[in-house]
């Protein structure tokens, strides 16, 4: 009983202290771009739980799940198959390396020529994004496959999509979670990003109306709202992940302990 509540002081710890602060710094405060602590909550209620949550939050939502999705099973698919061939590392390197290192917010208006100013440019703006933590540690996972089993698989004939499903994915893991922990805020941020170009609906457009029409108490509600989507969905995959990966925690509980 008492670790969890070690872990729950833990995590409460600093937002309560920074709530405090934030509480006292604006008691005697006039300045309307900083809003007040129980202002701030009565407007968050109020303008994000009624028919903003369908049309602006749920669309938002939809957008990073379909993106973030397709960006973290497409690196998978792309980075197993290229960690497998040395030469085929080698050939795409140089183009990865150029394509990762573009701003995927310069390719909004491209994607909005392209594709069309709708959901679809949104989600590859995302897919665009979030793939390459994906592809690259799952490139490394793949490469960094253990030589022992490597070479027990081939004494028992096991190989290609058995040695893949069995041997590679497993000692990849690790990798590729670490690679999707990345990617999912930056699937949030380009969500939020692409909406803020040719869009009339989402959290980003909100967020942008509300700041030209110096509604600032709702401003910093559409902000604090981005903040609790970005934990909820970090405690989410960290519960998939510590599920996904016992055996792996198991092993460093036990190289802890020893």
């Amino acid at each position: 009983m008492k670790k969890p509540l070690i872990a729950l002081a833990y995590a409460l710890g600093l937002p309560i202290v920074v709530i405090v602060i934030w509480w006292a710094g604006t008691l005697n405060a006039t300045s309307p771009f900083v809003p007040k602590p129980v202002q701030l909550v009565q407007t968050f209620f109020a303008t994000w739980f009624g028919e903003r949550f369908v049309t602006d939050v749920l669309p938002s939502l939809s957008n990073f799940a379909v993106g973030t999705l397709i960006a973290i099973v497409a690196g998978c698919l792309i980075g197993t198959v290229i960690g497998l061939s040395r030469d085929l590392r080698a050939f795409t390197e140089p183009i990865f390396e150029f394509f990762r290192a573009v701003p995927p917010p310069v390719l909004i208006p491209v994607f909005g020529l392209l594709i069309g100013v709708d959901d679809r440019m949104k989600v590859a703006v995302i897919i665009a994004g979030a793939i390459w933590p994906v592809l690259l540690n799952t490139v490394e996972g793949v490469r960094a496959a253990d030589a022992v089993q490597t070479d027990t698989c081939r004494s028992y004939g096991i190989s290609g999509i058995a040695r893949v499903r069995f041997q590679i994915l497993p000692s990849a893991a690790p990798y590729i979670l670490a690679g999707v922990r990345q990617a999912l805020p930056i699937g949030i941020i380009l969500m939020v990003i692409s909406e803020m170009f040719y869009s009339s609906a989402g959290l980003g457009f909100s967020i942008i109306q509300f700041q030209r029409r110096f509604a600032i108490p709702e401003m910093w509600s559409g902000i604090l709202l981005l903040g609790l989507i970005g934990f909820a969905v970090s405690m989410i995959f960290t519960l998939v992940e510590r599920r996904l990966l016992r055996w792996y925690f198991g092993l460093k509980d036990l190289e802890n302990a020893s």
